[in-house]
Formats: C-alpha cells, structure tokens, sequence
C-alpha cells in the first residue's frame, strides 16, 4: 500500500507539472485549477485513509478518492479533446495513471467491505 501513497503524491505533482505547461488562457486555467485540486485530493484522501480509525472511515476515505480520481480523468480527457493537435501523451500517461489508481481503490474499497461483511456474520 505504500507504494500506492508513493503513487498518488507523485500523479499530484505531475498533474500539477502538466497544468503549468499548458498556455494560459481563462478556459485552461479553469480546468487546470480543478485538475491540480482534484489530483491532489487524491493523494491526501489515500493518505487519510491509511490513518482511519475503522473500517467504514477507511471506505468512506477510499470513495472520496474514488471521485477525485475519477474526475481527475474527465479533466484530463477535456484537455485531450482540447488539445488534439498538439502533443497529448503526457495528458494520455495521466489519464492511464489516474485509471490504475482509480482501479486500485475500487478493488481496497471492495476488499475492505467484504472483511466488514464477514466481520459482521
């Protein structure tokens, strides 16, 4: 699990990277403030739920992760279709990052209401 921490501090930062190389105009701007906001709750998100106190906190955590994942990539998608002529393949890594880690919090969240279940039985 560590490394998934690792991995969503670094989709973060490169997110951010992403944005700042992007020319500036009002409508870039606006998408790439809610990328840089969404990506980073990402990572905080994860790393709050390392620090939950029970199993529906963690699962609760994980599903704000979930979103900002998922809407990270709607973001990153916008600024493919706006940038179709220019050079997209880092908004492409992005994209597939954000789908892996998307994918990786669907299973924990999956995992950890099956415990809870058995727990209960």
């Amino acid at each position: 699990m560590n490394n998934l921490k690792n991995r969503t501090k670094q989709f973060a930062l490169d997110c951010w990277f992403f944005c700042k190389e992007i020319p500036y105009s009002r409508e870039y701007n606006a998408f790439a403030n809610q990328l840089i906001r969404c990506s980073s709750s990402v990572g905080a998100n994860y790393r709050a739920s390392q620090r939950a106190k029970s199993t529906a906190d963690f699962i609760n955590k994980l599903k704000i992760v979930e979103e900002e994942a998922d809407e990270s990539m709607y973001f990153l998608e916008l600024f493919m279709e706006i940038m179709k002529d220019k050079d997209i393949g880092t908004a492409q890594n992005l994209h597939r990052e954000a789908e892996e880690i998307l994918a990786i919090t669907v299973a924990s969240i999956n995992t950890a209401r099956r415990k809870q279940q058995n727990k209960k039985t």
